[in-house]
């Protein structure tokens, strides 16, 4: 399954696991570059030697390419992308913030580069900025998210039309079937994120990953646009933020709510009422922890069968015209 991605990355399958906050750590980084895709470390939740620790641990546990992602509106950026080349580091994945500022000096330095978008407006520039690739997340996504609710089925095709460098689908895309349908949309890998949170080597807390077992279709919004806009899972701490809404909130009263460290008691810390819980929609399709190696296992074994159900479907619908 050999392609622009794979070549890219050094890696066997066109899969990457997203760097989630207090979800990807080495554990679940080096899990995945060992099942043959590419694992990221999520830097957003992590202080700078926390990420160096992570970085090195997780070097010791694969001998497969892995990356580190990095949102650019970190407090430490200067140092997180200093440590980052002092550990050797070669893949880096950015998001929330202008890919102008840190791709020439990370490209600069032997680094590959990919930046998150959510339109199309973004995907040029970070194209015009130099990055070896993009990943493209649809409104689907957990996490934080883009504020045209474009959902990833438009938005990959839009952007495959106009772009010249490999381009990455995210959101929404768990299962092989998902693989094959953004890959038929013009994606050439795809990035896969809550799929992973239900994984026995995500930093995840237990409790949050049996509350994203529970999920079901519409147990997911998509909400706090003026901050920036996050999916999350329906809690106590969300219909707190609906019921401020009711109000005619200010961005300031949105940030009192919010407060600090919100993600971390939710996801990291398992506080599944006052917490912040995010993850996609898709979660209304996850059923079970597993070990990474079954999850990689098991989409690759759906994806080849889609192949195959395709290929057949359209031997018959050929037969058929002929008949006629």
């Amino acid at each position: 399954m050999q392609n622009r991605i794979t070549e890219l990355f050094g890696i066997q399958y066109p899969i990457i696991q997203a760097g989630m906050v207090w979800n990807s750590g080495w554990k679940l980084a080096s899990a995945s570059s060992n099942a043959g895709i590419l694992g990221l470390i999520g830097a957003g939740s992590m202080y700078p030697d926390v990420l160096r620790t992570h970085i090195q641990k997780c070097k010791l546990a694969t001998n497969k390419p892995f990356g580190v992602n990095v949102p650019m509106l970190y407090p430490n950026i200067e140092e997180i992308m200093q440590i980052i080349v002092d550990e050797g580091v070669k893949i880096v994945f950015t998001s929330a913030g202008n890919p102008t500022i840190w791709t020439p000096w990370l490209k600069a330095r032997g680094i590959t580069v990919v930046h998150v978008v959510s339109s199309l407006k973004f995907a040029l520039k970070a194209e015009k900025a130099g990055v070896d690739a993009i990943v493209a997340e649809g409104f689907e996504a957990g996490g934080h998210n883009g504020r045209d609710e474009t959902t990833t089925l438009t938005l990959i095709p839009m952007i495959n039309r106009k772009l010249s460098i490999p381009l990455i689908a995210a959101g929404g895309i768990a299962t092989g079937n998902g693989m094959m349908a953004a890959m038929a949309l013009g994606a050439e890998g795809v990035q896969i994120g809550s799929r992973f949170v239900a994984s026995v080597e995500s930093s995840a807390h237990i409790a949050f990953k049996k509350a994203v077992l529970l999920a079901k279709e519409g147990d997911t919004r998509l909400t706090l646009k003026e901050l920036a806009p996050v999916r999350l899972l329906k809690n106590k701490f969300y219909h707190d933020i609906e019921s401020l809404y009711q109000t005619s909130p200010s961005e300031k009263d949105l940030k009192s709510l919010l407060g600090k460290a919100r993600a971390k008691r939710g996801m990291f810390e398992g506080d599944l009422e006052e917490g912040e819980l995010e993850i996609g929609q898709i979660s209304g399709l996850i059923e079970a922890i597993a070990p990474v190696s079954e999850i990689v296992n098991s989409i690759l074994s759906e994806f080849k069968a889609c192949k195959v159900r395709l290929s057949e479907i359209n031997i018959n619908t050929t037969n058929e015209h002929k008949s006629n």
